[in-house]
């Protein structure tokens, strides 16, 4: 019988490519996977994958009413499974994984998709940040396998806490090879966002400075301030007038084909908060994935990438100005051979950064967790 497997999560399981990389490589070596999500109001009906998913219906959506009464339904479906590993993504859903891990004495996993503790909305709030903190040390020591998404939050995890985390990136699949831009920057002007509208995002800065950029931006994703960047666009005039469209929700197949489409990516975080700085978006290899010249902050994990493999420009600051120079010069009546340049070394970089070969060690850090790995779940 197939070893098993929970995961946990209080995303939309249709939108989290992380998860989907995960749970369907481990499910495709033979582990039998289960994903626990959340019901939003907006969620779609769950698209077929390899392994098990179930969403949890709750009725409060945000705050802290969301996290107890989730915590609370996740615990008790969580007492109802059995499995021979139990792996909470992000303290958000550590405390009730540990607890039924710790009930069924099976190993409790920690995968840190971002260092929570230190995200702007927690930033923001001095005693929301030390309860996630006191969390975090309470969970971290004792998670029998730890991971997180790069080197930089590794090593802040392991100053921390002293102890290692591994490092499994969250790089895109290898999938059919990129063809030639259709289009040079001359004849293309779309800008693509993709990810969460959230603070520290740079997004405002951007809407600002969208009136001197030659181009189209489109932005895919909600978040806690969709209504907020929806007005803020239309007081620009830039809705009206076709320069900024929100696609809202999209799902990760046709958001491959729309990043295909794009003449330049954006990934414009801003510093309000350790796990900001030192973060490893997805959205950097889905763009590189696309072949598609990005436009990003110079941050210290994106600074590393781009010095081996030159498929960016870094900007140091998310002034208007700023912004509008450095996508101007990838858009219609820039630089061309520029353009050409980190399209190219796009295309050069994807058998490198890619999921194949980053799910070997994932791989690797499940069959020394679970050596039987051919024995029934207990």
């Amino acid at each position: 019988m197939p070893t098993r497997l929970v995961f946990t999560v209080t995303t939309d399981l249709n939108y989290d490519q992380r998860m989907q990389r995960i749970c369907g490589s481990l499910a495709r070596a033979g582990y039998e996977v289960l994903l626990v999500g959340r019901q939003w109001p907006a969620s779609r009906p769950l698209m077929p994958q390899p392994y098990r998913q179930h969403r949890l219906r709750c009725r409060f959506t945000r705050g802290k009413l969301f996290y107890l009464e989730f915590n609370v339904r996740l615990l008790l479906f969580l007492l109802g499974q059995r499995a021979a590993a139990w792996c909470a993504i992000d303290l958000d859903t550590a405390l009730p994984v540990w607890l039924r891990a710790r009930l069924g004495g099976q190993p409790f996993v920690y995968d840190a998709h971002e260092l929570f503790t230190e995200v702007p909305e927690v930033v923001a709030r001095p005693r929301v940040q030390r309860l996630w903190r006191m969390i975090e040390d309470f969970i971290v020591p004792r998670a029998s396998l730890a991971y997180t998404v790069g080197p930089a939050l590794a090593r802040v995890f392991e100053q921390r806490h002293g102890r290692p985390f591994a490092v499994v990136r969250n790089i895109s699949c290898l999938e059919e090879p990129v063809a030639p831009p259709v289009a040079e920057p001359a004849a293309a002007d779309i800008i693509l966002y993709q990810g969460a509208l959230n603070a520290g995002r740079g997004l405002e800065p951007l809407l600002e400075a969208m009136p001197q950029i030659n181009g189209r931006l489109i932005i895919c994703g909600e978040g806690d301030l969709s209504a907020e960047l929806r007005a803020r666009a239309a007081r620009l005039g830039l809705v009206q007038s076709g320069r900024v469209e929100f696609r809202g929700y999209v799902l990760p197949a046709e958001l491959r084909v729309l990043t295909r489409q794009a003449t330049v990516g954006v990934m414009l975080l801003e510093n309000q908060g350790l796990s900001y700085y030192y973060s490893l978006a997805n959205k950097f290899f889905d763009y590189l994935h696309a072949g598609v010249p990005q436009v990003v902050i110079d941050f210290p994990e994106y600074r590393a990438l781009n010095e081996q493999y030159h498929v960016a420009d870094l900007i140091p600051d998310l002034q208007p100005a700023t912004l509008a120079a450095a996508l101007n010069r990838l858009l219609p009546g820039g630089d061309a051979a520029h353009y050409r340049t980190l399209a190219e070394n796009c295309r050069r970089a994807r058998p490198e950064l890619s999921w194949q070969h980053e799910e070997q060690h994932l791989l690797q850090l499940y069959a020394q967790l679970l050596p039987s790995s051919s024995t029934s779940a207990l």
